[in-house]
């Protein structure tokens, strides 16, 4: 018989069972318990949760102390009574002179570190000339096509004390080269940049559709970078595995953790096949998730995430040093929650995700703006989205103690029962093949697809609301406070991209490429190296990965059903 929390198990499962018998049960029957609750997103919630719903194993070994393996209760031993998280808002749109502004404008009301977006043509490895560009030449993001537009991106921005994390996967070597010789350009040295590439094709897969080539070649783009910047930029974070695409495209909290962690797996495998240590490069493996609504669960998310990872690369992988176990995340909140109706309720969704992540215990957050269910944000949205992080920081008293959830049964019981269902997710993965053949199965994209449809359902019956759409609404519920694009744009970077081919070495840019095409046809060669030369020369964002193409094909995706 085990003692916990001063009570004997046997006699709390007796004592409880006589109060749902004596209490609980006459009161439902006299008011029934209220219509509409759905649990969380991964669990059915019960009514009430005690010690005999977090049992298993001791506090040591399933909690522990912060800053201590397994890192369930953060990965500093002070957490936020130390260091805030790092605090950015995702921007970017238009021209580089415009995100330029954007970035100044942003870092002068407080923000700590610069979080970048791109426009799809760049995401797709497309020059803003290319056809394929058409219509949407700086329209969810800045258009990078070259050095020189990276070069005005940052103008005046020092690189060597401000933190850039860049939302770019299929052609992130190249737009980290840019940054590195823009950087270089301002007289500051690679092994002093601090930041992220996402570099994360395999969600691209199965949640937004922005890979370029077929896994295998992805795969070993992703380990070039990673193993270039464990040797050549040790402050970046070479890779940020995301949940968060995944998670906006639908899946539940428990597909979020189980489908990241096999992703990172994959990509660990092809690093480790290049002759690196597992503690060379996990140290700076980084990550975005996703928070959504369900406030306890994103709170015992965070937790269980932690908790996973750890175990995973201690007890899978024998990595010996604490960081390379210590899950450090950016997140954004959730993206998929904002509604176009009544958009302004959209700051307090952002408010209590935000809150949720800081008691989840997140490195850094970015707010999604009330106004972007509509349009790019505009200045103002972007400045209460800010404001709203330095309020949780500075007001609430939450960033105070850390972990200050911890012992409560139902986060408790949430965290296992996360952590519970993820390893018996990655354990499916595992006896397909792995991630890379889970993706080319389809099996991600009919779970994703599946929560998805089973979630709209909810809404649609009403059994799940959201305030504004379902219930709560109000006559005309759009807002006309839009902000938009310059359509100039594109025809301002087709006469830039003219007259920088017109200007450059050529010669140099052909020779560049060449080289660059031979690394990719030998499948041992390092590809960073010859990109950089590439960029130095003023080869463009779409003849680079043009060059690639033509070695690795696109990836052509299978129909799922």
């Amino acid at each position: 018989m085990t003692e916990k929390h001063g009570l004997n198990q046997e006699t709390l499962r007796t004592a409880q069972d006589k109060w749902q018998k004596e209490v609980l049960d006459p009161s439902v029957k006299r008011f029934k318990e209220r219509e509409g609750i759905v649990g969380t997103s991964s669990v059915e919630t019960k009514t009430l949760y005690t010690p005999l719903d977090a049992e298993g194993d001791g506090y040591l070994e399933k909690q522990g102390f912060p800053g201590q393996y397994p890192f369930t209760r953060g990965v500093q031993a002070t957490m936020f009574r130390g260091r805030l998280w790092t605090m950015r808002q995702y921007a970017g749109f238009g021209a580089a002179e415009e995100t330029n502004q954007r970035f100044q404008y942003l870092l002068k009301e407080g923000q700590t570190g610069l979080s970048m977006a791109f426009d799809l043509p760049t995401q797709l490895g497309y020059d803003s000339d290319n056809p394929m560009a058409m219509g949407e030449v700086g329209k969810v993001g800045v258009a990078i096509s070259s050095l020189q537009d990276m070069e005005t991106c940052f103008a005046g921005i020092p690189l060597d004390k401000v933190s850039t994390s860049m939302t770019i996967n299929a052609p992130a070597s190249v737009l980290l080269a840019m940054y590195v010789v823009a950087a270089e350009k301002q007289g500051v040295s690679a092994d002093k940049l601090s930041g992220t590439s996402q570099n994360d094709v395999l969600k691209e897969y199965v949640a937004r559709g922005t890979y370029i080539y077929p896994p295998g070649p992805s795969l070993r783009i992703a380990a070039d970078l990673i193993a270039y910047c464990a040797e050549r930029v040790p402050q970046w974070n070479p890779i940020s595995v995301s949940g968060y695409h995944m998670r906006d495209a639908g899946c539940t909290a428990a597909e979020e953790i189980a489908f990241s962690f096999a992703n990172a797996i994959a990509y660990i495998d092809v690093v480790l096949a290049l002759g690196l240590k597992i503690d060379d490069f996990a140290p700076r493996i980084s990550w975005i998730f996703n928070t959504h609504n369900n406030f306890l669960e994103e709170v015992a998310k965070y937790r269980a995430l932690r908790r996973v990872w750890a175990k995973l690369l201690k007890e899978r992988f024998g990595a010996q040093r604490p960081q390379s176990m210590m899950l450090r995340t950016h997140t954004q909140t959730g993206g998929s929650t904002l509604t176009a109706q009544q958009p302004e309720n959209n700051i307090a969704r952002a408010a209590i995700q935000a809150l949720a992540a800081v008691l989840g215990g997140v490195q850094s957050m970015a707010l999604s703006c009330y106004d972007e269910a509509l349009a790019i944000p505009t200045e103002k949205a972007q400045r209460i989205a800010l404001r709203t992080q330095q309020v949780i920081a500075y007001e609430t008293g939450a960033a105070e103690t850390v972990d200050p959830l911890a012992g409560s049964y139902y986060v408790e019981a949430l965290t296992d029962e996360l952590e519970h269902q993820a390893w018996a997710l990655m354990r499916q993965i595992e006896d397909m093949g792995g991630a890379v053949a889970a993706v080319q199965s389809g099996f991600y994209q009919r779970r994703i697809q599946e929560s998805a449809v089973r979630y709209q359902r909810e809404i649609e019956s009403g059994k799940r609301v959201i305030v504004g759409v379902n219930q709560f609404t109000e006559g005309d519920e759009g807002s006309a406070l839009r902000f938009q694009v310059d359509p100039g744009v594109a025809k301002l970077q087709a006469q830039k991209l003219a007259k920088l081919r017109a200007t450059r070495d050529n010669a140099a840019v052909a020779a560049a490429l060449g080289r660059l095409k031979a690394a990719a046809e030998d499948p041992k060669a390092p590809l960073m190296r010859e990109i950089l030369t590439s960029v130095k020369a003023y080869a463009t964002t779409g003849e680079i990965c043009d060059t690639l193409r033509e070695v690795y094909g696109e990836y052509q995706p299978p129909t799922v059903i």
